[in-house]
């Protein structure tokens, strides 16, 4: 029923949740001999970019806030980077903001509970079972953004990743917006 009403126009539904990044390669597509390890050697240790996000169903636009955590802070910040883009603001027409969430520790702290209880006058929330990714839009683009965009790459550091991953995001939204039937299949 969310999808249909975003897809008519007449809310905006966010699918939320985290993922992460690492500076050593992911190994996406890739082929070996049966038994073999299919690790690429990279220099010092792996160093990791928490990812949280939100996807815009009927946009197909990706929302991305990087941090070196995934703390209840971070979900607030990019709560914030909500209230830029869908909040209320003069002489801006909005519409109702649905935002599905999995009921993880970040989102049902005291902190986030707080952050989203003084944005309720806008912002919907739906919450998942805990551990349903099935039921979140955004795991498939989680996917996408690493097999696709962040596949068989070493980053030298955290800055060169993150500034890979903005890009990648970029890019991804250019991607599903210009063919949104990319990846669709129609039957006859």
């Amino acid at each position: 029923m969310r999808k249909a009403q975003a897809e008519a126009g007449d809310i905006v539904l966010l699918f939320g949740d985290e993922s992460e990044a690492l500076t050593h390669p992911y190994l996406a597509r890739a082929w070996a001999k049966r038994g073999a390890d299919l690790r690429v050697p990279a220099p010092g240790q792996s160093k990791k970019v928490a990812l949280i996000g939100s996807l815009d169903h009927a946009a197909r636009r990706l929302i991305v806030h990087t941090s070196p955590t995934k703390r209840s802070s971070d979900f607030i910040a990019h709560l914030e980077q909500l209230d830029h883009l869908f909040g209320p603001k003069p002489a801006r027409q909005t519409k109702p903001v649905v935002l599905v969430e999995d009921n993880g520790p970040i989102h049902v702290s005291k902190a986030a509970l707080a952050a989203l209880d003084a944005r309720k006058h806008w912002l919907t929330l739906e919450w998942l079972p805990k551990y349903a990714p099935e039921l979140n839009d955004i795991e498939v683009v989680w996917h996408d953004l690493k097999a696709h965009h962040l596949a068989h790459k070493t980053f030298t550091d955290v800055a060169a990743l993150e500034r890979d991953i903005h890009t990648a995001v970029e890019a991804l939204n250019t991607e599903r917006n210009v063919n949104p039937l990319v990846n669709k299949r129609i039957s006859a």
